[in-house]
C-alpha cells in the first residue's frame, strides 16, 4: 500500500502514428488488454500532443479488466446471435466518467462490428459529464452518444440495450493507495450506504436491458456487500443468471471470488477492481425500435457536427477533426513540430507561412489535432477554449 501507484495507457487502435509512441519503450503489456501497457515512468501527459489527439487513454491497468470481461461477454453475444438477423448491437456504459471504460468499449465494439453498433455513455454528475464529453471527443468514435441523465431515465427505453456496463460508485477501498481522500471517507456505514445505492442504480436501469442481455457489474472496492452479494441480489430480485467467473490471470495476481474476479493492490500491478456479470432472464429479438428512440433522453452528443455556416464561411467543428470518420484531404494540412503543436493546444495564435489562406487542418506526426483559419500574418485558433492546456508549455 505504500508503493507508488503504477501508470498505464491504453492505445486507440484506430489512431496510431506511423512511428509509434516513444513512451512505450520498455513498457509491459497488460495481459488482459490487447492495447494496454504499463509504463516504466509517468510522463507529463498534458505535454504530449498525441494524448490530446486521442491516440491513447491514461487508464489504470486494473480498470482495464472491465474491458476484458466486456469482450468475453461480447464473444458470447456474437456466438448466440450468429446466423440471426438483428439490429446493430446497443451498449450502455451507465456510470461512464471520466471515459476510460467508454473508450475501451468503443474500440472493442468497432473491432467486432465495424460501424454497426451504438454505444451510449452516460454520466449523471455535471462536472464529471463535461470531462467525459471531452474524452469521448478526443477518442473520436462517431458511434458513441453521450448523455447526462439519472439511471432511472433509461427505464423508458425498455429492452433497448444488449449489454449494460455498470461501474457503480462505491466505497473505494481499491483506490486507497492512489487517493488519500478515499481512506479518509471510508467507514462501515459508507459501505452499507454504497451497497444500497448500487441496488437502486441496478433496479432503475434493469428495464432497459433486453431479456437475454448481459450486465457487466464492477466496483473499485473489496467489499462483499458491494460486489458478490449485490450481484446475488440482482439475480434473485431482478431476475437473472450469474455468469460463472473464470480466472485466466491467476499468475498475474487476479483472484476468484464467488461470482467475479478481484484485483487487489499489491497482488496486481494496478489498483483495486472487482468485476462480475449477469444475464437477464428471458429471450428477445432486441431492438424493434430505432436508435432515434434515444432522443427522449436528449443526448448532448449524438453523431458529429461537421461545422456551421457563419456568413459566407463554413466553419469546421473542432471535434470533426478528431473523428474517425473525418475524410482526410478535405482541407489543406499542416503538420506541426512539438512546440508549435503545444502552442496550438495552449490556444496560442500560431504562424503558418507556407500554408494557404483559409481553414487548415493542423496535425502532429500525421494525426489531426484541430483547425485554424490562416489569415496570413497569423492563424485564428479554433481549438475549444474549455480544452486548452492551462499549464506552462515552455
Amino acid at each position: 500500500m505504500n508503493d507508488a501507484a503504477s501508470v498505464a495507457v491504453r492505445l486507440n487502435p484506430f489512431k496510431q502514428p506511423d512511428a509509434g509512441l516513444p513512451m512505450l519503450e520498455g513498457a509491459r503489456q497488460v495481459p488482459w488488454s490487447p492495447y494496454g501497457y504499463i509504463l516504466e515512468e509517468r510522463p507529463v501527459f498534458t505535454l504530449h500532443p498525441l494524448f490530446h489527439a486521442g491516440c491513447y487513454y491514461v487508464q489504470d491497468s486494473s480498470a482495464m479488466y472491465v474491458g476484458h470481461i466486456f469482450r468475453k461477454t461480447l464473444s458470447r453475444t456474437l456466438g448466440e446471435d450468429s446466423g440471426r438477423s438483428r439490429t446493430p448491437i446497443r451498449v450502455l456504459d451507465l456510470c461512464a466518467a471520466p471515459g476510460g471504460k467508454t473508450t475501451d468499449l468503443a474500440a472493442s465494439l468497432r473491432e467486432a462490428f465495424g460501424n454497426d453498433f451504438l454505444l451510449v455513455s452516460n454520466e449523471v454528475m455535471k462536472d464529471r459529464f463535461r470531462i467525459l464529453r471531452d474524452n469521448v471527443a478526443r477518442w473520436g468514435d462517431p458511434n458513441v452518444a453521450v448523455t447526462n441523465v439519472d439511471p432511472a431515465a433509461f427505464a423508458r427505453l425498455e429492452g433497448f440495450f444488449d449489454i449494460i456496463v455498470a461501474d457503480v460508485p462505491c466505497s473505494g477501498e481499491g483506490m486507497f493507495r492512489k487517493d488519500p481522500r478515499a481512506v479518509e471517507e471510508w467507514s462501515p456505514e459508507v459501505v452499507q450506504l454504497c451497497a444500497a445505492r448500487q441496488k437502486r442504480i441496478l433496479a432503475d436501469v434493469w428495464p432497459a436491458l433486453k431479456p437475454g442481455g448481459a450486465l457487466v457489474y464492477s466496483t473499485c472496492t473489496y467489499e462483499d456487500a458491494e460486489n458478490d452479494s449485490n450481484l446475488e441480489w440482482a439475480a434473485n430480485e431482478l431476475g437473472g443468471s450469474i455468469v460463472t467467473p473464470e480466472n485466466e490471470f491467476a499468475d498475474w495476481g487476479v483472484a476468484l471470488t464467488r461470482h467475479g474476479n478481484l484485483l487487489r493492490v499489491g497482488a496486481v500491478p494496478g489498483e483495486g477492481q472487482w468485476v462480475g456479470a449477469l444475464v437477464k432472464d428471458g429471450t428477445s429479438d432486441s431492438g424493434f425500435y430505432g436508435n432515434d428512440a434515444l432522443n427522449v433522453l436528449r443526448p448532448e452528443r449524438m453523431g458529429l457536427k461537421k461545422g456551421e455556416q457563419k456568413g459566407k464561411d463554413f466553419v469546421p467543428d473542432a471535434d470533426w477533426a478528431l473523428s474517425l470518420d473525418f475524410p482526410r484531404g478535405q482541407y489543406p494540412e499542416a503538420d506541426l513540430d512539438k512546440p508549435t503543436a503545444l502552442g496550438f493546444l495552449h490556444r496560442d495564435s500560431i504562424f503558418l507561412p507556407d500554408a494557404p489562406l483559409g481553414y487548415i487542418l493542423v496535425t502532429y506526426k500525421g494525426i489531426p489535432l484541430g483547425f485554424v483559419k490562416n489569415i496570413g500574418r497569423r492563424c485564428n485558433n479554433l481549438y475549444p477554449q474549455a480544452r486548452r492546456i492551462l499549464m506552462d508549455i515552455r
